[in-house]
């Protein structure tokens, strides 16, 4: 186990595998793959209910029936039930193409032209299949399709462009289609009986009468491709949508057998599937670019519109972020897109917008992607006037210009901010200053120039005045960063100076030579480190105000990728092409934790809190979080969970969370580092000196200790209970004069009516006390002078029971004539009063004891101050309190008095 454990992919909408689509009651559902899992989503609001388990290769071919979820992989079928693998079907010896719910069978065809049925209602008893068939060696099929009405038969497309009609009960073909000279890709069944639907390679659709082997009508599309899905329409209208490679969906009137209409760019890339939803004017599309949309078919035209979409990055993300105290994640990727990923909930997840793509496009008569802004290389976001202005700037590939977004409206910002336009050059580097007024740009002519955010007005430029330069740098700027109090600003040339400046003046202050070509430089505010990235492979640390090396780590092999700090700055985590990760403690200048992924990570992101990393992989359109392990289990110290120099191997995240028992235990453990980090207290469960550690029990737990009477007279019912006009009737009566009923009383009554109150009486004089479970675990932790057990008991009772405990202790008579070393309520009085003395020295479990002494004085105080020996007991429990309270009273005035100091202040 190391300090980050993969936790889950975000980002992943769906891939180039067929959905499946059907109707639970009144809801529809579709079970879309992503790569070794799938995902159920509710198509009412296109939002996630389901993640099934990790496979262990990619998922081919999906179907679905009511609660189970079939998924072929390789060879093998995995039988889901919900989110659980129930079973795992092995026949085949080849991969597995296509899956078809048949009734109460399911069957399978792999790319040998072997078809396996199998019966998963008994797959308990028998997971083997019931039978098997063998499709000749010229005929590879392609796809499969069940008839409406016909029994026991399917239709098979092939490469070779032919159509058979099977029976699957004799297992033996009934009629061969001659085709139409092209590979068929795809084939549907129409509401119509015996039509049938045939999409080919060519780019032809063909509606085709299986009955009597006639063709209906026939279709063309007008872009090259081939149909690779195709729909009929069940509500009534007479429509068959078709989905071709190029990613347009055209819709085609059966009655008047023309085009309709034309969703052009409906998506990015080649259309997976189709499907009309049962008895509703609304078709689902899935598309290899990773995006799901719906469309209705509501306007007066007849031409559909967008009702919901989820969409994720077609291309892999370049630059990733952590935003908004690590709830989002910002990310840019390769297919001109600047997206936010919700961490919490993957429904709030959207793409920021370019401002009308789509409209000026359609004018302009371009595609989309030629209108969106070029691939992000490098940005930069501040949160602090997220409410104002725009916060983020982005710089684009080969763009001489950087834009501007506005997070609150997720959008484009108005203002464009172009650095020296007598000679532009592209943008290279951005940084925002920390008071999020001001943007600072670096281009790759050497140009550093200030703007104004809220204007977008350039506030002046930095130039090296002293070398005669007239830019800011002789060669590419690969890095900008600022302080957090806009003093100092920060840059780095590609050809290894690094010149700090002053921020408000823009004139040099200092700078130094690195030696070689720097490739990247990140600054933390808070400690004044700033870490580069040369190009041999060697990570420096400078301290920018000392102006000196402090730190050298090496290790990578390859190229460096990307590198972050962590929010405390005792951390460096890098990223290199040699597929390894790195995290090197600052402090004891070493690697703590070093492990290896299959593929490359590309950009990486720390959360402010340490507790989720987020990665993005070479060839990968998600995001990847890891989970900090060590966080969460209560370790020592962080570097105990490190493997140090030794690197492991470690599987990515998938897009179901990993499961405790699916963790691998191949890490090297090593004993906890000596520092004097109060992690370690915290971890370790000792007492941090002159602090006070809470109870962490729910605040209604110790908060209905002090306000029980309250809660007690507010539940209290407001009318008491009526007693009922008539006795049952099966109780004895006799008859009387005056018509009332009189009750027969029943033999011995009186005797032991009289028996009762004899021994009540008895009982009032005895002076034991019944000992319950609370008092012996109080006395028995009072004689081994241990409580620990005693407060875990309390703690685990609920406000009303232990309010019950105490007032089982309470003296009723007190002017009982019994001497006080004789009566056991105050023997256990003062063992509880020593309790509170103990806890309260050890300064553990303080609002729940404050809570619980409140409640034990307000019962028994009066006890306690009639007699002298509980009376010392409650002296020494006040001198304890009290020196306590002092300590932590003088840290909080301390703070207080900091507090009115600056808000009274002019700043």
């Amino acid at each position: 186990m190391g300090i980050f454990e993969p936790f889950r992919a975000i980002g992943y909408i769906t891939t180039n595998v067929p959905f499946s689509v059907q109707r639970l009651g009144t809801e529809t559902f579709v079970t879309v793959s992503v790569g070794k899992a799938f995902q159920v989503y509710n198509c009412a609001k296109l939002s996630l209910v389901l993640v099934g388990p990790q496979l262990p290769k990619k998922i081919r071919a999906l179907a679905s029936y009511r609660e189970y979820t079939f998924a072929a992989y390789g060879s093998d079928i995995a039988v889901v039930k919900r989110a659980h693998q129930v079973a795992t079907w092995s026949g085949h010896s080849a991969k597995v193409n296509q899956l078809l719910i048949f009734g109460e069978h399911v069957l399978s065809v792999d790319v040998e032209g072997n078809i396996f049925i199998w019966q998963f209602k008994g797959m308990d008893k028998n997971p083997a299949p019931i039978g098997h068939i063998k499709l000749e060696d010229e005929f590879s099929p392609s796809c499969i399709m069940h008839p409406d009405t016909y029994l026991n038969k399917v239709v098979l497309g092939s490469q070779e462009g032919s159509l058979q009609l099977w029976n699957i009960s004799t297992k033996k073909k009934i009629y061969e289609f001659k085709g139409w000279g092209s590979s068929i890709t795809c084939c549907v069944s129409s509401p119509a009986l015996d039509v049938i639907a045939v999409g080919c390679a060519d780019g032809k659709i063909h509606v085709h009468n299986i009955r009597y082997d006639e063709e209906v009508a026939s279709f063309s599309h007008s872009t090259r491709g081939a149909v690779n899905a195709l729909s009929f329409s069940t509500d009534g209208q007479p429509l068959l949508a078709s989905g071709c490679s190029s990613g347009v969906i055209s819709i085609w009137n059966l009655e008047k057998r023309r085009l309709q209409s034309v969703i052009k760019e409906a998506h990015d890339s080649s259309i997976v599937s189709l499907q009309f939803f049962a008895n509703e004017p609304v078709l689902m599309s899935s598309s290899a670019d990773n995006s799901m949309k719906m469309w209705i078919f509501d306007t007066s035209d007849g031409e559909p519109r967008l009702l919901r979409f989820r969409s994720g990055h077609s291309a892999p993300p370049l630059c990733i972020k952590f935003y908004a105290n690590g709830r989002h994640i910002l990310s840019a990727g390769q297919d001109r897109a600047f997206r936010l990923f919700s961490v919490v909930q993957d429904q709030q997840s959207r793409e920021l917008s370019q401002r009308h793509v789509s409209k000026r496009a359609k004018k302009l008569k371009l595609k989309k992607e030629e209108i969106k802004l070029r691939p992000v290389i490098a940005f930069d976001v501040a949160e602090i006037r997220e409410r104002d202005w725009c916060n983020v700037v982005t710089c684009h590939m080969d763009t001489p210009r950087a834009y501007v977004w506005r997070l609150q409206s997720f959008v484009l910002g108005e203002h464009i901010l172009t650095p020296c336009p007598e000679n532009p050059t592209p943008v290279k580097a951005c940084a925002i200053s920390a008071c999020g007024n001001f943007a600072v740009l670096g281009t790759a002519g050497g140009w550093i120039e200030r703007f104004n955010l809220q204007s977008g007005i350039s506030r002046g430029n930095y130039v090296d005045v002293l070398e005669g330069e007239s830019a800011a740098h002789n060669g590419e700027v690969i890095g900008i960063a600022c302080d957090a109090t806009n003093t100092i600003m920060i840059s780095a040339g590609y050809h290894g100076d690094v010149k700090v400046w002053d921020f408000k003046c823009r004139q040099l202050k200092y700078k130094w030579e690195v030696g070689c070509s720097l490739v990247k430089i990140v600054f933390h505010r808070s400690n004044g480190l700033l870490a580069t990235v040369a190009d041999d492979l060697v990570i420096r640390l400078f301290d920018v105000i000392a102006q000196r090396l402090v730190r050298k780590f090496e290790g990578h092999s390859d190229r460096i990728t990307d590198m972050c700090f962590s929010e405390d700055g005792k951390w460096l985590l890098t990223s290199s092409m040699d597929g390894t990760l790195r995290i090197w403690d600052v402090i004891l200048a070493r690697q703590i934790d070093a492990i290896q992924v299959d593929l490359s990570i590309t950009a990486l992101s720390l959360s402010p809190n340490m507790d989720i990393l987020a990665t993005s992989h070479v060839d990968q359109n998600g995001v990847y979080l890891w989970v900090n392990q060590a966080m969460f289990s209560g370790a020592a110290s962080f570097a105990s969970y490190g493997s140090g120099k030794e690197i492991v191997n470690v599987k990515m995240p998938s897009a179901a969370s990993e499961k405790d028992g699916d963790k691998s235990d191949n890490r090297t453990i090593f004993e906890p580092l000596e520092s004097s980090d109060t992690s370690q207290f915290l971890n370790s469960g000792q007492q941090i000196p002159d602090l006070v550690t809470l109870s962490l029990l729910p605040k209604s737990q110790w908060q209905s200790l002090i306000n029980l009477d309250i809660i007690k007279a507010r539940n209290k019912p407001i009318e008491p209970p009526k007693k009922p006009e008539k006795a049952p009737f099966f109780l004895p009566s006799i008859p009387s004069l005056s018509g009332e009923i009189l009750f027969k009383p029943s033999e011995g009554t009186n005797e032991e009516s009289n028996a009762q109150n004899t021994r009540l009486e008895e009982s009032s004089k005895k002076t034991d006390l019944p000992v319950s479970k609370f008092l012996q675990i109080l006395k028995s932790c009072a004689e081994k002078e241990n409580f620990a057990p005693f407060t875990n008991h309390i703690k685990s009772l609920s406000p009303s029971i232990l309010d019950m405990e105490l007032r089982m202790l309470q003296i009723i008579d007190d002017d009982d004539e019994q001497e006080p070393e004789k009566r056991r309520e105050l023997h256990f009085i003062e063992l509880l009063l020593d309790y509170f003395i103990h806890e309260i020295s050890r300064r553990s479990n303080f609002e729940y004891i404050q809570a619980l002494i409140r409640l034990f004085l307000k019962i028994h105080g009066e006890t306690v101050r009639r007699q002298s020996k509980l009376q010392e007991k409650a002296r020494k429990l006040l001198e304890v309190q009290s020196a306590v309270w002092q300590k932590i009273d003088k840290l909080f005035q301390n703070t207080r008095c900091m507090i009115t100091f600056l808000s009274n202040s002019q700043l």
